[in-house]
């Protein structure tokens, strides 16, 4: 059973979806992926996964606003994931802030449509938010961790700072 338990954690880490942003930076293994997964406790990720569109897992925790934009990194849906923010929100990308929804299209076009984000699992839960452990994997990369804190205002997103872990 142990055994089981290992080689599961191993595949899922394998099977990463990712969120987009944090430009370029380290790689991180999938082991790397599993081993900070499972020091997170049994606490990291509260409930069983669900299934999206795109063939991949999101914790069903993850609340609708980020799933919306997860979801649409991962279908390659630059619509969608424009939409997932409210007209004045924000991303900050490491260092650089993106505002508004123009600009979020340009940064995602650019930098986000045609990578993987995985949700590895929620770190903090907050009533107007949420921080996510993510795997972001840029097109042609095996990509790297990263936060992702999420601010959402209904099922929209206000702002998203993205930083590597």
């Amino acid at each position: 059973m142990i055994a089981a338990r290992a080689i599961l954690s191993w595949v899922s880490a394998a099977v990463v979806l990712t969120v987009g942003g944090c430009g370029s930076g380290p790689s991180a293994t999938p082991d790397e992926a599993v081993r900070s997964s499972e020091s997170s406790g049994p606490s990291a990720s509260s409930g069983p996964e669900s299934s999206s569109s795109a063939g991949t897992t999101t914790p069903r925790d993850v609340l609708v606003a980020v799933r919306t934009y997860v979801d649409a990194v991962n279908r390659q849906d630059l619509d969608g994931l424009v939409n997932a923010f409210r007209p004045d929100g924000r991303i900050v990308d490491v260092s650089r802030t993106i505002a508004g929804r123009d600009a979020i299209r340009t940064w995602a076009r650019n930098e986000v449509i045609g990578g993987s984000l995985h949700v590895v699992r929620i770190v903090e839960r907050r009533p107007d938010g949420q921080k996510l452990l993510v795997r972001w994997a840029p097109a042609g990369s095996n990509g790297w961790l990263a936060h992702y804190d999420f601010t959402v205002a209904g099922n929209q997103i206000s702002s998203a700072d993205l930083q590597y872990a």
